[in-house]
């Protein structure tokens, strides 16, 4: 482990050290104590022993230089610093990472699972029969909601897929104009059914489908299509141009149908 992590006395050493090096040859003690948290007092006693240790030269009043052995101090200190920064992220963090599922049978905690992407949601299945698994932390029945870390693994998941539906707007015919049979079919095998605008969500009740949301349509189908769900978007002309830049703000592909009469 790093020196500076050891102690506060090396910690605040390490930091007016790393201030020094910034600021020389001019090295103003006051602004190097308001950067590190100390008085002035002990900034010049730190900078006293950092030069009787060779680690800093005195070349005037108020002007230091960081000595080759600093440097390679300072290095040694940086790199061992971010050695357990990248345990602390990587193995520690990484493990303790939690995410929430679905419980597709009953788990207890402490048991292995599979990880899988189902209607768009994280499901959980006891064993590791599947490419991507976790350990439940806590107990869950069937159907209810568990706690899971330690993921491994790559999800298994087909990408899904949007179809944008063009409506005329009103003035031009809107619902009047669009084949509901059509529409209809064109729904039929989707997960996820939205509208943007009035005249689509007129068309899709005349086809007896009623949009799972009205509002931020675009938005909606690119998080839904992430996650592996076919995706209609029924759109008015007028709308158009807010959905599909969603779509490709969300690095979303799409097709665009038009069901006129």
């Amino acid at each position: 482990m790093s020196d500076a992590l050891a102690d506060k006395r090396t910690a605040t050493r390490f930091r007016v050290l790393v201030e020094i090096a910034d600021r020389q040859p001019a090295v103003s003690q006051g602004e190097i104590a308001d950067a590190v948290g100390v008085t002035s007092q002990a900034v010049s006693e730190y900078i006293r022993e950092l030069v009787d240790d060779d680690l800093v030269t005195k070349e005037g009043r108020s002007r230091y230089s960081v000595t080759k052995e600093g440097v390679d101090w300072l290095f040694q200190e940086a790199k061992s610093l971010q050695r357990f920064a990248d345990h602390v992220t990587g193995d520690v963090l990484g493990t303790v990472q939690e995410d929430t599922a679905i419980a597709t049978a009953q788990i207890e905690a402490g048991q292995a699972v599979t990880i899988s992407v189902q209607d768009g949601l994280l499901h959980a299945t006891p064993g590791e029969s599947g490419p991507a698994t976790g350990v439940a932390t806590t107990d869950a029945d069937e159907g209810t909601d568990v706690s899971v870390t330690s993921f491994e693994g790559v999800i298994d998941m087909t990408a899904g897929t949007v179809t944008v539906i063009q409506i005329p707007p009103a003035r031009d015919g809107g619902s009047r104009a669009v084949d509901t049979d059509q529409l209809a079919d064109s729904c039929a095998t989707a997960d996820l059914v939205v509208a943007a605008g009035v005249e689509a969500v007129v068309s899709l009740r005349q086809a007896d489908r009623e949009p799972a949301v009205t509002v931020a349509a675009g938005e909606v189908a690119a998080a839904a299509a992430a996650v592996g769900q076919r995706v209609v978007v029924v759109a008015s002309t007028d709308t158009m141009g807010r959905v599909t830049d969603a779509l490709r703000d969300g690095n979303v592909s799409y097709e665009v149908t038009n069901p006129v009469a």
